[in-house]
């Protein structure tokens, strides 16, 4: 049986992890793939030590990760699980549930850091131009795809954009992005062009008299998922040759990254993308270090 805390009293794992969800959702407003995503983990670790127990210390938890690893999940989705752990027992000592923290001293497994694709100029011309412009549904695409690779969105922020987030004039859009924080992102004018096209037919020969607060409708005349954006993105791919590994994501990664190759700070592109952390953005500087490669190559006497 696991060492366990007793101050907790008869709560058991699945009434305090049911809390520690409400409190994220609530109180932190923590997006819903984040909710999602702990829900997952804490699912995992209520049935390997039973609902009504309660919450393991320090070497309950060692045998818990040991069970991960031996399980055969991937070292990024074992780090994830001691994330969800550390964030759920910090709560439960903020709420004097618990009085000591086994999560302090709990290593994660070594993560390799890829490096993100990124679409180069050429692809990202070929996908922007591969929905008909002759159709409600493609003007719709070629919008969302311009906007979303001038303004680094996240998938989820883009679909849910409505119609007043975006001021043409001004050439920016506002976002409500991880944990309920919103910022301003400017939008260039390749995307206010397609954008302007696609108000002023294409939108409301989808809506067919509808009313809709949602930017981008499908045809039925609800605001577009992000399943149904992960389809014609794939479709879109495949017409410009892109066939493997496209994804919002790739878009995402296309815009910090020609961005820091064109001579931006690395801070603009953190507050651009939402990053809370610039560590986060950090994962770019492959992109800084080969600019300043070539500068050296080119402008040092003794290169």
């Amino acid at each position: 049986m696991p060492e366990v805390l007793q101050t907790g009293g008869t709560a058991g794992l699945g009434c305090l992890a049911a809390r520690f969800l409400t409190h994220c959702r609530v109180e932190r407003g923590l997006a819903d793939n984040s909710i999602s995503a702990y829900s997952t983990d804490l699912k995992r670790f209520i049935e390997f030590f039973g609902e009504s127990s309660q919450f393991p210390m320090e070497d309950g938890l060692r045998s818990y990760l040991d069970h991960l690893h031996r399980s055969g999940l991937s070292a990024r989705s074992i780090a994830r699980h001691v994330t969800t752990l550390r964030n759920c027992y910090g709560f439960l000592l903020r709420e004097g549930i618990l009085c000591s923290d086994p999560t302090e001293h709990l290593g994660s497994p070594k993560i390799w850091q890829h490096i993100p694709k990124f679409l180069n100029l050429q692809d990202i011309e070929r996908l922007l131009e591969a929905p008909p412009g002759d159709r409600p549904t493609g003007l719709r695409d070629r919008a969302m795809l311009q906007v979303l690779y001038a303004t680094g969105l996240r998938v989820s922020e883009l679909c849910k954009l409505r119609v007043g987030d975006l001021d043409t004039g001004l050439g920016y859009l506002r976002t409500t992005g991880k944990g309920n924080k919103q910022r301003l992102v400017p939008v260039g004018d390749c995307a206010i062009q397609a954008v302007d096209r696609y108000l002023a037919t294409a939108r409301g020969a989808l809506l067919k008299g509808r009313s809709s607060r949602y930017l981008f409708v499908t045809a039925r005349g609800g605001p577009m998922t992000r399943q149904a954006f992960w389809v014609l993105l794939a479709r879109h791919g495949k017409a410009a040759g892109i066939f493997h590994g496209l994804s919002p994501h790739v878009l995402r990664h296309s815009f910090a990254t020609h961005l820091l190759e064109g001579g931006a700070d690395l801070r603009s592109v953190q507050v651009m993308l939402g990053h809370a952390d610039i560590s986060t953005t950090q994962i770019y500087t492959h992109v800084m270090r080969s600019r300043l490669r070539e500068t050296v190559d080119r402008h040092h006497p003794r290169a």
